[in-house]
């Protein structure tokens, strides 16, 4: 009883205690996120990026803003990092590509059910708010070998040119089961043995993109 109740103490303190680093690091596992789906970080500089380089790189590449869902207007002096969107579900985090000091695209968070686990990822859409730039899955539990091989380069780089609108109409991006059969500028080849995981991100990607439908719509009017 002695040796658990001291266990237990130990374990509480180094939770406790490490809380901050891992709080920091989730945030800083969501900016290199951000990073490689607007094709920022990439490669050998993505292996040999250290935490402040990503965190430099963030700071002048990329601009945190806030959007009204139903309307899709911008929100002035409202940031990401200060709101709880589980609350706050009339508003929308969205992340601009602005390297250079131009306007390179927008990053949006998709997130939803797989088959095991709730994934998260984000999407990175060019200028004409329609062509995918880049997709990263950071966070996930699906099974290693199998849905889980969501997250490598050789599934991610597929969607890379893909595009969500047809005649005008959203379409979103589709994983097909197993290799795509016809060229499609909206299918991308799925993974042997994870249907299931595919089936989850056609749906949550489909609906992620519909709720941000009137930002896009109104900044494709734009452009």
């Amino acid at each position: 009883m002695a040796i658990t109740i001291v266990a237990s103490i130990l374990l509480a303190s180094a939770a406790t205690l490490l809380k901050p680093l891992q709080d920091r690091n989730e945030r800083l596992d969501k900016k290199k996120n951000i990073l490689v789906a607007a094709g920022l970080l990439s490669g050998e500089a993505l292996k040999n990026s250290s935490p402040d380089s990503i965190e430099k790189l963030y700071l002048s590449s990329i601009l945190e803003e806030v959007i009204d869902a139903e309307s899709g207007d911008l929100q002035e002096g409202m940031k990401p990092s200060e709101l709880d969107f589980k609350v706050r579900t009339d508003l929308l985090p969205l992340y601009v590509n602005n390297a250079g000091g131009t306007m390179n695209g927008v990053i949006i968070p998709i997130s939803g059910k797989g088959l095991w686990s709730t994934i998260y990822g984000y999407l990175a859409l060019a200028p004409d708010y329609d062509t995918v730039l880049g997709v990263t899955f950071y966070k996930h539990g699906e099974t290693p070998g199998l849905g889980g091989e969501i997250e490598k380069t050789a599934f991610t780089d597929d969607w890379k040119g893909k595009r969500i609108f047809e005649d005008g109409e959203l379409v979103s991006i589709t994983v097909a089961k197993g290799k795509v059969l016809q060229k499609s500028d909206h299918t991308v080849d799925g993974i042997s043995g994870s249907t299931l995981t595919g089936k989850g991100i056609n749906n949550f990607l489909r609906t992620d993109l519909e709720k941000y439908l009137p930002f896009i719509e109104s900044n494709r009017e734009v452009n």
